[in-house]
């Protein structure tokens, strides 16, 4: 499960390559024969390459350009890769002028292209290869025993993630209602396995690894199912019981054999959060007038139909504090059969007056989305660590296809991934992603997510039995 390997050879790739394009670059502008001018100028391109590849080495180590951090997405690995190249040519470039050094400015537009094109298929190539590995079976197998949210989270966090080539084989969970229930079940959608069918299942299924995801302190039974499980030469790991350290920095401490989890609360630095309004500004202010050239027909339609354009909604901002939220006057969702509306609503069109509350610093651009006051009511403690930040027109949650009729646990998952880890170069990486998310709404239709496969123990009676059930039949947990 261990994916420093796979971003090392992405990173050897991606130098490998800098150094194949310099090459490749050159041989486009000059060709294969060289005067000795031009020889002169190959030289001069060295510095840059050495300068490409120290600045891809560090953006490497700040940023996700592996493409598989955080979960493979086409959009995420584009916008992130356009985003380090600019920085790196603009950093280059910078130094070429202030070294005085003559480049070709064809040299280096090949140069360019050819690193936009070899960094897309490295990873692409990578994406490739461990699809065939997910065909193959060739994967660590791993059987999940614990219920609810954590469980879930774990669950999804791998499939997310196929750079791990791990396959969840099943989720084992206590049942705690009466043991008719599992006869309700039909035969073809449950099955009844005694505890020492249990370990048959580990073995038929080959499982390798273990994950215990419990919320709740162990039972004897389970700890006596872990042990008998080890015994048979299968790994365990543990995932803390408190699912609210999924929102700080954990840190493994061994003190004389000990394990201590060490936990460190992620803070705003005081420079991020400056550059991010001056981000928030700069953007809300080039993005006005192209907003006021959509907006305006729309208002007028609006108000012809409705008799007012705009609408204010009471929104929970940044701590918790209430702020009107300025919006299209438009119903979400729309239940009124105007396609004009579910057109404005479909491209998120309805949002664009709250480049408003951007200026006014109630917002941002990227953050997570604003919730009713009265929903904020009903946070638990785990919920309430996204109102850390200030909220956003667009976040990791958007980005990721999720709307504002979503589930709220589904959104604050992203939430605190993103509030756990700011920076502004994910922040503008998040608004090129907005953008690509706004043309794929045009083609394509919203994708529900894929069941997962779900075991149920019931460890209380004498003999433990396990029903296999469809997660439908769990989504209470």
């Amino acid at each position: 499960m261990n994916t420093r390997r796979l971003e090392l050879w992405i990173l050897l790739a991606d130098i490998a390559w800098i150094v194949g394009a310099f090459f490749c670059a050159d041989v486009l502008r000059f060709g294969l024969t060289w005067t000795s001018g031009e020889r002169i100028a190959i030289r001069a391109l060295l510095p840059f390459v050495i300068a490409t590849c120290a600045t891809w080495i560090a953006l490497s180590s700040i940023m996700e350009m592996d493409g598989f951090r955080g979960g493979w997405r086409l959009s995420a690995v584009i916008s992130h890769l356009m985003l380090g190249l600019c920085c790196t040519l603009t950093l280059v470039t910078a130094l070429g002028y202030f070294a005085r050094s003559y480049v070709s400015r064809l040299a280096l537009t090949y140069f360019t292209v050819l690193l936009a094109c070899g960094f897309l298929g490295v990873r692409c190539g990578a994406r490739m290869l461990l699809q065939m590995r997910h065909r193959d079976q060739d994967l660590w197998r791993v059987l999940i025993l614990g219920s609810g949210r954590v469980a879930q989270e774990v669950a999804a966090k791998i499939q997310e993630h196929p750079e791990m080539l791990c396959k969840v084989v099943g989720l084992l969970f206590p049942n705690e209602s009466a043991g008719d229930l599992l006869t309700s079940f039909r035969a073809d959608a449950s099955s009844q396995l005694s505890t020492l069918d249990i370990f048959d299942l580990v073995r038929t299924s080959r499982v390798n690894e273990i994950i215990v995801a419990f919320e709740h302190p162990l039972t004897p039974e389970i700890r006596t199912l872990i042990s008998r499980i080890r015994d048979m030469g299968v790994i365990t790991s543990v995932v803390p019981q408190s699912y609210e350290l999924y929102a700080s920095r954990p840190r493994l401490v061994s003190l004389d054999g000990l394990p201590l989890l060490q936990l460190r609360e992620p803070g705003l630095r005081p420079r991020y959060v400056a550059l991010k309004r001056v981000l928030d500004l700069v953007g809300a202010l080039l993005l006005l007038a192209p907003t006021m050239l959509v907006l305006l027909p729309v208002a007028v339609v609006l108000m012809l139909k409705k008799g007012a354009a705009f609408r204010w909604q009471i929104r929970t901002g940044q701590y918790g504090v209430p702020f009107p939220m300025l919006r299209l006057n438009v119903q979400r969702p729309v239940i009124s059969d105007s396609s004009f509306e579910r057109f404005l609503e479909h491209l998120s069109i309805t949002e664009l007056p709250q480049l408003w509350n951007v200026l006014r610093g109630q917002m941002s651009l990227v953050g997570p989305r604003p919730e009713p006051a009265s929903l904020a009511t009903t946070y638990s403690e785990w919920h309430q660590r996204r109102l850390r930040v200030k909220p956003g027109m667009t976040g990791l949650a958007q980005v990721h296809g999720l709307r504002e009729h979503s589930s709220s646990e589904q959104k604050t998952r992203y939430d605190l991934q993103y509030a756990m880890h700011p920076y502004l170069l994910w922040d503008i990486s998040l608004l090129l992603q907005t953008l690509w998310t706004l043309v794929l709404r045009l083609f394509y239709p919203a994708r529900e997510g894929a069941a997962d496969t779900l075991w149920q123990i019931q460890p209380r009676d004498p003999q433990t039995t396990i029903s296999n059930a469809h997660s439908s039949q769990s989504s209470a947990d």
